[in-house]
């Protein structure tokens, strides 16, 4: 556990390994899933602002992972002072406003199935710098269904349908192919 809801805004968090869960629970007590973030990736970042003291997520490892915990204060002093990391941190911000506008098009606008398929090729990622990890971690069926809005069942009959398809394996673990990226540009 990286940190809880409700717990002191106090760090950031720079993921060197691993995938970070980060999800978010209504008063009534339901959880959804917000990001699956990995290496190179920054979570908790709202502490850099006054607007959070308190954390609004929880953040917790799916696996094995590997973290760097930057206090709030010298966050601040190195964004201040150090040129490369501001670049790097501003990079990093943009690009997560822009997943998150994605992800509300994605959302708004595409079946549940579109929504599975687009979520096993982020998590394998695809599109990303260098060859993409065909081999997702290890999730359950109602983290994914959580991920994407949709119930456990629903998943679960889109996955064999995919894996009739040709377009993933899993047995233990899942591998993706890319044309599974069939299912996204098919209208």
């Amino acid at each position: 556990m990286l940190f809880c809801h409700g717990a002191a805004a106090d760090s950031v968090f720079y993921i060197q390994k691993g995938r970070v869960r980060l999800t978010i629970t209504s008063k009534a007590g339901k959880e959804a899933t917000v990001a699956l973030l990995g290496p190179g990736d920054f979570v908790g970042e709202g502490c850099v602002t006054s607007a959070h003291s308190v954390r609004i997520t929880t953040a917790a490892a799916v696996g094995p992972c590997t973290v760097l915990r930057i206090d709030r204060d010298e966050m601040l002093r190195v964004l201040h002072q150090g040129h490369e990391f501001s670049d790097l941190f501003t990079a990093f911000l943009l690009a997560r406003n822009a997943r998150i506008q994605d992800d509300l098009v994605d959302q708004l606008f595409n079946s549940s199935e579109k929504r599975l398929a687009r979520v096993l090729l982020l998590l394998a990622q695809f599109g990303k710098p260098g060859k993409p990890e065909t081999v997702i971690p290890k999730m359950s069926h109602q983290m994914l269904a959580e991920m994407i809005g949709t119930t456990r069942p629903r998943v679960t009959f889109f996955l064999n349908r995919f894996r009739k398809l040709g377009f993933i394996e899993y047995n233990g673990e899942m591998q993706v192919h890319n044309s599974l990226l069939n299912i996204i540009l098919h209208d």
